[in-house]
């Protein structure tokens, strides 16, 4: 090699090492920190400090699941519903009657009160014939809707009339004796003409009955106007013989009803036979010791 000249230093290549981006997110809150780290390696100009930069993340909000709407459950078409109009009430109970038209009718006969239109239904008493009731109009089964003491209740239909019914003054015995009787007349005293005839025909038939009632002084009932007559019994076979003599001469001897052993049969309602009636809680009270006879 020639003198003065050296042998050019062939330089090694700089090494470059870049460590890329690193970025760390820490969430604090509603924010988080982003450091970015970034690394230079140079042969003269050594290492330089890593970089941190703070930064405002945004959160994404959070998603609130949609409301689930429940649909109103509906009715469906099969379903059976209740009829309207009429409500079945407890035994004994009744709605007060609202203020309606009605209009007035009269009994033709002694009629059940109950509450509801048919037998089915609870008893709770007895209307006597002649007496003055509301009608509203409306007749279910055969029975008519009243209002009684304020209240709704309902009577056989059939025997409502607009005319108060007229009594029974025939005064044809037919061949009934009418001769006084042997046991003395003392219980004629305040009777009708209807009730003595009675006294008479049973007593000449049965003899060996002494015993009878006849006006009750302050009775509201039959007995009350001498219109009813007590034959006191003292065997059911004779108050059975009693009864059905009574029966068959009801017409001549003007009877407008018969009450025997807890029964009664009435003129107005002969189609009907004898007819059970409410326990009144004594032999006495349910004509269990003796027949009761009602006239004209």
């Amino acid at each position: 090699m020639a003198a003065g000249r050296h042998r050019a230093t062939r330089r090694k290549p700089r090494l470059l090492l870049i460590t890329g981006a690193v970025v760390t997110t820490l969430a604090t809150g509603g924010a988080a920190a982003a450091v970015w780290s970034g690394q230079q390696q140079q042969s003269s100009a050594g290492r330089e400090k890593p970089i941190t930069q703070q930064v405002e993340v945004e959160e994404p909000a959070p998603t609130t699941p949609p409301t689930t709407r429940t649909p109103p459950e509906r009715t469906s078409r099969d379903t059976e519903r209740p009829a309207l109009g009429d409500t079945e009430l407890p035994d004994g109970e009744s709605y007060a009657a609202p203020a309606i038209d009605t209009e007035r009718r009269f009994l033709t006969a002694d009629l059940n009160l109950w509450t509801g239109p048919g037998e089915d239904t609870t008893l709770l008493g007895e209307l006597e014939t002649g007496s003055k009731v509301q009608v509203t109009g409306r007749v279910v089964d055969g029975y008519a809707e009243i209002v009684h003491n304020d209240k709704l209740r309902w009577v056989n239909a059939d025997y409502l009339s607009e005319d108060r019914p007229e009594e029974d003054d025939s005064g044809d015995t037919g061949g009934l004796s009418d001769a006084p009787c042997a046991s003395g007349s003392d219980v004629e005293s305040g009777l009708v003409e209807n009730a003595i005839a009675v006294h008479r025909a049973v007593c000449a038939e049965f003899p060996e009955i002494t015993t009878y009632l006849g006006l009750r002084p302050g009775d509201d009932g039959y007995h009350g106007t001498g219109q009813a007559l007590d034959i006191m019994i003292t065997d059911s076979a004779t108050g059975d013989a009693i009864a059905e003599f009574v029966q068959d001469n009801y017409s001549a001897l003007g009877v407008s009803e018969i009450i025997w052993s807890q029964q009664i049969w009435t003129v107005e309602r002969a189609d009907e036979g004898w007819r059970w009636m409410e326990d009144q809680g004594s032999d006495t009270a349910n004509h269990y010791d003796h027949v009761h006879v009602s006239v004209y």
